[in-house]
């Protein structure tokens, strides 16, 4: 016990948490953004795709408590290691060394805490219903189209949705790149390819969520 509680506190084990962790929660945004694209398909195809996942009954609520402590993992540890790092280090290098870490990295914990902040308030109003009459009503007639077209045809929610999404693919990009280097399979060599991969990789989860909030304020999902 001691052993292990040892590992997890080394800084081998809190680099193997965030990756693990971080790997899960990537595949979970995947796995959502193409689930919601299927709002483009119309109505029955995003209806029936949420049927689906509201049929596998308890599986779906191990799937979300096992994402919610992938969740929980990631950011107890990002804490952990940002708190370590500052105690080694009470004075701050000069200039914040803005020259050397890129912005992504330089505001990890900022762009996770806002994230964290509106994935609350989307899990209120999505997911559970409880923050949008109207949502909550479409949800009990299970027309999660309605759902999405509802919410999004507010520009305010439209637009702080893209905001999240921004900052969260911020996250992503230097997440990504710092998977390989928690693992230790980066070469200094691929760094550069490695960079742009993140980014492309970002820019791609970028595009594909803030797609559905702009076709609703267009009229092009309605």
């Amino acid at each position: 016990m001691n052993s292990t509680k040892s590992y997890i506190n080394s800084s081998i084990g809190k680099k193997i948490i965030m990756a693990i962790s971080g790997l899960m929660l990537y595949g979970f945004v995947i796995m959502h953004m193409l689930g919601n694209l299927q709002v483009f398909a119309g109505p029955e195809k995003l209806n029936a795709y949420a049927k689906f996942l509201q049929d596998l009954g308890g599986l779906l609520w191990v799937a979300r408590f096992g994402l919610l402590a992938a969740a929980g993992a990631h950011i107890f540890v990002a804490i952990k290691i940002s708190l370590e790092n500052k105690a080694a280090r009470p004075v701050p290098y000069y200039n914040q060394q803005t020259n050397v870490a890129s912005y992504a990295s330089r505001t990890m914990k900022y762009s996770g805490l806002i994230v964290l902040a509106f994935l609350i308030y989307h899990l209120l109003h999505f997911t559970l219903g409880v923050t949008d009459a109207e949502a909550g009503r479409l949800k009990e007639m299970h027309n999660v189209y309605g759902m999405v077209v509802a919410g999004f045809s507010n520009p305010i929610v439209s637009f702080a949705y893209i905001f999240a999404i921004g900052l969260l693919c911020i996250h992503l990009s230097h997440g990504f790149f710092s998977l390989f280097q928690s693992l230790g399979i980066n070469q200094p060599e691929y760094d550069t390819k490695l960079k742009l991969t993140a980014n492309i990789f970002a820019l791609g989860i970028f595009l594909g969520n803030a797609s559905m909030p702009i076709a609703v304020l267009l009229k092009i999902v309605a």
